[in-house]
């Protein structure tokens, strides 16, 4: 039997956490389509209001999140924030945020498939001009120094979480660019890591494979993967984001809008297909969120080493999960609801878009209240977005549909 506290090989070393957690305070932005954007556009203006946007060292989003992250490093671009100090351009950055939800993005961008002169481009490259026209022109190299963005997408050569940054853009098995990072716009990682399978297709890396340094995968077959990297979404690698933070934060804030894991009866072999994948997604999502949970309530993590502070909170989670006498926010019935609204990038309604900011911002407060509340000294009041969404009944009905897949807008 191997001695208790025998040195780590090499090999099991670089699976554990950094044992300073010097990574400061960061926060994971999951996937979920216009759902998650509109979800994490709650928290994000609670954040706001305590003063902690402009205190996070690193922000990692997927999917549907980096659409708000996306709309987020372009305003602190903008107008540089104080740190410790709300953004004073919040209202500009919700804006672009809702303007991007408003409108049907997956019939626009096929239409305009259609049209002769994109016959050579592809979905998710009309995708990212849309949200370049729509949001942000700006390239990786303008991103802030702090926070540190981090958009990730999944590599599908290498099988691993692919990330774009201000000082680099690659993975650990195929390496990074760590140069010229200005041809790359914000909005093109962003859309490599919000267009999901199979409507879209895998999207290039923009980047030469020659140009990617230092990568763990070696030999003439590694460098000819290199050369053929495809990028889809980044939920199909980790859905919530966690992967660029867990081994340095000191504490982490997660924001998931995924879903409920739906009950299937048997539908035939072509049915059990499509299944098999889910169910094997569905686990490894499950494992991440246990063992980051057990880790913020230990406080331990892998080795024995420092475990992470922090908090979670999902569209799935209802506020009496923190607190059983709590009656801000909505019903455990009515959160199902809200976590069944569609993943889709088409139009959402007034009051879909109400209800996701409402619920976002209403457990991030809770959330951040009953597990980090040194943050939430001297918070400001509660200013729920949408007051007038807040009556159930009138949610419901408003919501009914709101699950299902639309084709037209």
């Amino acid at each position: 039997m191997r001695e208790l506290f025998a040195p780590l090989t090499p090999a099991e070393d670089k699976y554990l956490p950094n044992a300073k957690r010097d990574g400061g305070l960061c926060l994971a932005l999951s996937g979920g389509g216009f759902r998650a954007t509109l979800f994490h556009l709650g928290a994000l203006r609670r954040l706001n209001e305590l003063g902690l946007l402009s205190s996070f060292k690193s922000i990692s989003s997927v999917s549907g999140g980096s659409m708000i992250a996306l709309c987020l490093a372009d305003g602190i671009i903008s107008v540089p924030p104080e740190p410790g100090k709300p953004l004073q351009n919040f209202e500009s950055i919700a804006a672009k945020a809702r303007d991007l939800v408003s409108f049907n993005l997956r019939r626009t961008v096929m239409l305009k498939k259609l049209l002769p002169w994109n016959s050579l481009t592809s979905l998710p490259e009309l995708v990212a001009k849309e949200m370049a026209d729509r949001v942000s022109t700006r390239t990786l190299v303008d991103l802030p120094d702090t926070p540190r963005f981090i958009f990730c997408a999944t590599d599908l050569v290498f099988g691993s979480n692919w990330v774009y940054e201000k000082t680099r853009a690659g993975n650990y098995e195929a390496g990074y660019k760590r140069s010229e990072l200005q041809s790359i716009r914000l909005a093109y990682a962003a859309a490599a890591s919000a267009c999901f399978p199979p409507v879209f297709k895998p999207m290039k890396p923009e980047i030469d494979g020659k140009d990617l340094k230092d990568g763990d995968a070696t030999g003439p077959e590694a460098d000819e993967c290199r050369s053929k990297i495809r990028l889809t979404d980044g939920g199909v690698y980790d859905n919530m984001g966690l992967e660029p933070l867990w081994k340095n934060a000191e504490s982490l804030i997660v924001s998931d809008a995924g879903g409920t894991f739906e009950y299937s009866p048997n539908r035939g072999t072509l049915s059990d297909l499509k299944r098999y994948p889910d169910i094997m997604g569905n686990q490894a999502r499950a494992l991440r969120k246990r063992w980051l949970i057990s880790s913020f309530i230990t406080g331990d993590g892998p080795g024995g080493l420092p475990g992470l502070s922090g908090t979670y909170f999902a569209t799935t989670s209802d506020v009496t999960r923190y607190n059983p006498d709590l009656k801000l926010g909505y019903s455990s019935g009515v959160a199902l609801k809200i976590a069944q609204i569609r993943t889709d990038l088409d139009r959402f309604s007034d009051a879909e878009q109400a209800v996701l900011q409402n619920h976002g911002y209403l457990l991030c407060d809770i959330a951040l209240k009953t597990h980090l509340p040194d943050l939430y000294q001297s918070a400001p009041p509660i200013d729920i977005p949408f007051k007038e969404w807040m009556d159930e009944k009138k949610v419901l009905e408003a919501i009914r549909n709101s699950a299902k897949q639309r084709l037209l807008p």
